[in-house]
């Protein structure tokens, strides 16, 4: 097959997760797949880095930008449907919520999750109906949607009905990298890996963290809609001592206060993954997280759960995972036991199986002898 990928919505340090799965996915691809063509369409935000160096992937710049992105969307739904047919794409993979609508080849989209659906709140007003046009246009035309969790493939079947059936869950992976970190000189340190959005839930954390008098907390994570919030919220507590809000980091400052943190806290009222999570696990980080479907499918038994929305109840989860040297003992050891359900290479082969059957009207496609079979990761 030649297989396109539409990276136009890229923004290095500017989207989160997202880039992460992007990134990560692609790797895992170039490492089990040498049979098939890929053909990167990213913007001009975008390095080549994002290219794995192996003879099947293909570079292909595009002169747009996405931090504007009315300019991006035209692109998108214009120009790269023209790309794709010069390049004679057999299927596209769209990994980032949206896909063009008119695009000759089919479409296999990823849904990340439905947060415009769910939380309207959350979203400027001007932004909204961009969000509900295009994602309603992804699901109608894509052949295959994949979800990254049952919770995030059940808002689907609620919120498009007509694209239940279309629809598949690909979990998403952790890099080796968290499992191997060096944990001897941990820091008395809570630490929280989260973008500075309002569903996040870091104000209700910060005060929280405040009644569990517990030494310090790093938030790190690109700012977001509600830094300046949290930055207020901060001064007015008298915090600015013990939270530390680092902003985007690159990935080797964040393996490194993942290898040093006491603990991890994640307090999210709303996920469709919840990657940081499952990080903090294969670290062996002792975990507690908010009681949520989707960080549930992640963590299993190898977290403390508190309702998001009590700060009583976050503040003894806090206190649990600092202090009872029980209870952080066998955290630590069950978290990189249920971490090691998940992997990029499961992701990815799970991910080549819907574009081959995308790319091949629908149907099931065999897979290349080497990629088929469960392989370590699969659930």
């Amino acid at each position: 097959m030649r297989i396109g990928v539409n990276a136009l919505y890229l923004i290095p340090g500017g989207v989160g997760g997202t880039e992460i799965y992007l990134r990560e996915l692609l790797a895992a691809l170039a490492r089990l797949d040498r049979e098939n063509e890929y053909f990167v369409f990213r913007n001009r935000e975008t390095g080549e880095d994002l290219i794995p160096r192996a003879a099947n992937f293909h570079d292909r710049p595009q002169a747009v930008r996405a931090r504007f992105r009315p300019a991006r969307i035209v692109w998108e739904q214009t120009i790269l449907p023209l790309e794709a047919s010069r390049e004679r794409i057999d299927v596209l993979f769209n990994p980032g919520f949206t896909a063009p609508a008119f695009a000759r080849c089919p479409s296999v989209t990823t849904f990340h999750d439905l947060q415009h659906k769910r939380h309207p709140e959350h979203f400027r007003w001007f932004d909204l109906p961009f969000w509900n046009l295009l994602l309603w246009a992804s699901a109608k035309r894509s052949r295959l949607l994949l979800a990254d969790s049952q919770a995030t493939a059940g808002d689907v079947r609620k919120y498009y009905p007509f694209a239940g059936e279309r629809t598949r869950v690909v979990p998403l992976g952790v890099s080796p990298d968290f499992f191997s970190l060096e944990r001897s000189r941990a820091e008395n340190f809570l630490l929280c890996v989260s973008t500075l959005h309002p569903h996040k839930n870091l104000e209700r954390l910060i005060r929280a963290f405040a009644r569990a008098k517990g030494d310090s907390l790093v938030l790190a994570g690109m700012r977001g809609f509600h830094s300046a919030r949290i930055e207020a919220l901060i001064g007015q507590l008298r915090l600015g001592e013990r939270v530390r809000l680092t902003g985007w980091i690159p990935r080797g400052e964040l393996l490194g206060l993942y290898a040093r943190a006491r603990a991890f806290v994640y307090p999210s009222t709303f996920e469709g993954f919840g990657i940081p999570v499952l990080e903090a696990m294969a670290a062996g980080l002792p975990v507690a997280c908010s009681r949520i479907a989707p960080l549930g499918e992640v963590a299993g038994e190898a977290a403390v759960y508190f309702d998001p929305a009590s700060e009583e109840e976050m503040a003894k989860a806090l206190e649990r995972i600092t202090r009872d040297d029980e209870l952080r003992a066998h955290l630590a050891a069950e978290g990189p036991r249920r971490a090691k359900l998940f992997s990029w290479d499961n992701t990815a082969r799970r991910t080549l199986e819907a574009l081959a059957s995308a790319g091949c009207g629908g149907g099931a496609a065999p897979l290349p002898p080497r990629l088929a079979g469960p392989g370590p990761g699969a659930r």
